[in-house]
């Protein structure tokens, strides 16, 4: 039996590379000639469904070209293990990496994974607009401890009252602050509190017990809000004492505790997403059909400080980026089953091996892989443009018009 082999070219690291280089370019060149032939099909299609009414849909509001539409609403992940295998294979080792190695990796990973995550304020998969977060009031100040002295905002009424407690914290037991209906006068409790809702409805009352009451107000004047109160008396009591005072302080916090109604009716409370970056901050829910007013802010390391707010607002509606979560993968690498975002994939696993063709001083060839994974990025980046986030989300041009309510 005759075996045919065939005599087979050859080609270099760097004709591989520049071969991966045309096929995405060659993308990015269709993707824009199509594009415009995609969108005078969605609104030839819009024009034909105006007025319509679908038995089971109801009345259409939009037509989107379905590329964009999928690539929207389809974010595909790929596994950690899919991800290490991959960058094995670049470097070429015909097998897993040695401890060492499969150590250093994770790390180029992890590094990878923030470049392109820090890469655009509007990645689909992070981005969330005009989310309704709570406002604060004040902060504690004065000689207590520092882990009381954070933003505290308005969580309901307890006994015909305001109530507030810390906007980001953990359980039911901390600091919160009232005014008894018997006495008129702020407290500063120690105590554990619970917001109970009745069958589902946006009704609720608060329960609490005192544990201890560390600060009081001076005066018997009914003050409307504890900012008024002019001398605290402190108790000396644990486990906050010294001397009080309350900060005005318009700030919605990096993270947030919502209190929501259990299956089974119970009250239960948990943290929301943390907040990485603040994009816009709005008075109502933003990107419908009416426009709203915007306001300006400041980030500093408690928040975002909103800027002439009117008084009364608990609420505010936040657009913003969820805080980076590296991947916390430290053993068993090749079958780790952690998801990978799939539009990330591609850059991170030739960028590490670019990474590691630098450890090995192997310039030219990581110059040339850099080039290949930046290339994979960017068309993820082009992705954004074509959905339009970067116009209708990510950009802010503020003028004295845009700034007022229609």
């Amino acid at each position: 039996m005759d075996i045919i082999v065939p005599n087979l070219k050859r080609y270099s690291d760097g004709e591989i590379d520049r071969a991966f280089m045309n096929e995405i370019q060659n993308g990015f060149n269709l993707e824009k000639k199509t594009e415009k032939q995609r969108v005078a099909q969605a609104a030839k299609e819009a024009q034909q469904l105006k007025g319509t009414v679908h038995p089971v849909l109801g009345k259409p509001v939009a037509t989107i070209p379905h590329r964009e539409y999928f690539r929207q609403n389809l974010m595909q992940t790929r596994t950690y293990g899919d991800l290490f295998k991959t960058a094995s294979a670049l470097i070429g080792t015909g097998g897993e990496l040695d401890a060492s190695e499969q150590d250093q990796v994770s790390h180029f990973i992890n590094r990878r994974f923030q470049q392109a995550f820090d890469e655009s304020e509007v990645w689909p998969r992070y981005f969330v607009p005009s989310e309704k977060r709570k406002l604060s009031a004040f902060a504690l100040a004065g000689s207590i401890p520092s882990s009381y002295r954070v933003p505290y905002g308005k969580f309901g009424t307890y006994q015909g009252s305001d109530f507030f407690a810390p906007i980001d914290t953990t359980g039911n037991t901390g600091i919160y602050m009232y005014k008894p209906s018997s006495t008129k006068k702020w407290i500063v409790a120690f105590g554990t509190y619970t917001k109970s809702f009745f069958q589902g409805s946006a009704v609720s009352s608060i329960t609490i017990i005192d544990i201890d009451e560390p600060f009081t107000q001076s005066d018997t004047v009914d003050y409307a809000s504890p900012l008024d109160v002019p001398r605290w008396i402190s108790s000396g009591s644990a486990p906050v004492n010294g001397v009080l005072e309350l900060n005005a302080m318009q700030v919605v916090p990096y993270g947030e505790t919502q209190d929501f109604e259990s299956a089974n009716g119970a009250p239960n409370r948990a943290q929301r997403k943390k907040i990485g970056d603040f994009n816009r901050i709005h008075r109502k829910e933003a990107f419908l059909n009416n426009s709203t007013l915007e306001y300006d802010f400041y980030v500093d390391t408690e928040g975002a400080n909103v800027l002439n707010v009117q008084s009364g607002t608990d609420f505010v509606f936040v657009s913003y980026k969820e805080q980076f979560t590296p991947f916390t993968v430290t053993s068993d690498y090749y079958n780790s089953a952690v998801e990978v975002p799939g539009e990330f994939f591609n850059f991170i696993a030739h960028a590490v091996y670019a990474d590691f063709l630098r450890v090995q001083n192997r310039q030219e060839q990581a110059v040339a892989e850099e080039q290949v994974a930046q290339g994979y990025l960017f068309q993820e980046l082009e992705k954004i443009d074509l959905r339009s986030n970067n116009n209708s989300i990510g950009k802010k041009f503020s003028t004295y018009v845009n700034r007022q309510s229609r």
